[in-house]
């Protein structure tokens, strides 16, 4: 989906509220000690300005300008390092970690994805760590997504959305179609193309960039991701890699690690 249109982007706190997952990357950066982070694909900045805090850089990064717009505005915005663009936008040794939240890595499709995990691994401090959550595809999410016309009370007055999926193509993208009808009478017709990734191509894909898999857990209090369609969610911990060795961060809970 294109938050470009600002009444679009408006309501996007409503809809992806503050919640565990905000608290996993949170307790995430404190245990690390992270002192330099990029929030790729911030939004709105809701999850940014709460990284922000004594000694710590934090730089949020997004495509969408009617994003930035609301996240310069918010509440702590002014302590916050805002950059429209994309992954090309890190610096080169510069964050010792990055945070990909609300599915960003599912909204980048195709080779965009390896060029995103090349600039990520490109400038992440050596040792620093990537954070970032994707659906699993056993557990086919989609088929769970369409809904009727529902009626809605959003702050911008955006009176009834709609959403209606197609199956998965060969890549495993998803094509959401999404209608939402504004009390002033227009349309607002959008699509939201998602890429499920099994675990194995994710961890194959970290690896070729250089970046390797700490841990994987199925939710967001740290319990450890087996596979299986009972566990729809897969959060990585991901280190650059240095050299031979692995360089293992504190994990904020309990999960096990994967042992190189």
């Amino acid at each position: 989906m294109s938050y470009d249109d600002p009444r679009l982007a408006a309501v996007y706190d409503i809809d992806n509220p503050d919640g565990p997952d905000h608290d996993f990357f949170r307790n995430l950066a404190t245990h690390s000690g992270a002192t330099r982070i990029t929030d790729l694909g911030c939004g709105t900045g809701l999850l940014t300005v709460t990284l922000c805090g004594p000694s710590r850089e934090v730089t949020g990064i997004d495509p969408s300008s009617a994003m930035l717009e609301l996240a310069r505005t918010r509440d702590g915005g002014d302590r916050v390092r805002w950059i429209l663009g994309t992954s090309e936008q890190i610096a080169a040794n510069s964050p010792d970690m990055v945070v990909m939240g609300g599915n960003v890595a599912m909204h980048i499709l195709g080779a965009p994805w390896h060029t995103t995990l090349t600039d990520i691994a490109r400038g992440l401090r050596s040792g620093g760590m990537l954070a970032f959550e994707s659906r699993n595809p056993e557990a086919r999410a989609w088929e769970q997504w369409q809904e009727d016309p529902s009626w809605r009370q959003k702050p911008v007055d955006a009176l009834r959305e709609c959403l209606v999926t197609d199956p998965p193509d060969e890549d495993g993208v998803v094509v959401i179609h999404i209608t939402n009808e504004f009390d002033d009478g227009s349309v607002v017709n959008t699509k939201q193309r998602l890429q499920f990734r099994s675990h194995e191509r994710i961890v194959e894909d970290l690896a070729t960039a250089g970046l390797d898999v700490t841990a994987t857990y199925r939710d967001w209090n740290g319990e450890s991701f087996t596979g299986g369609a009972d566990q729809p969610l897969m959060v990585f911990v991901v280190t650059r890699r240095e050299g031979d060795r692995m360089t293992h961060l504190p994990v904020p809970t309990g999960g096990r690690r994967v042992e190189k």
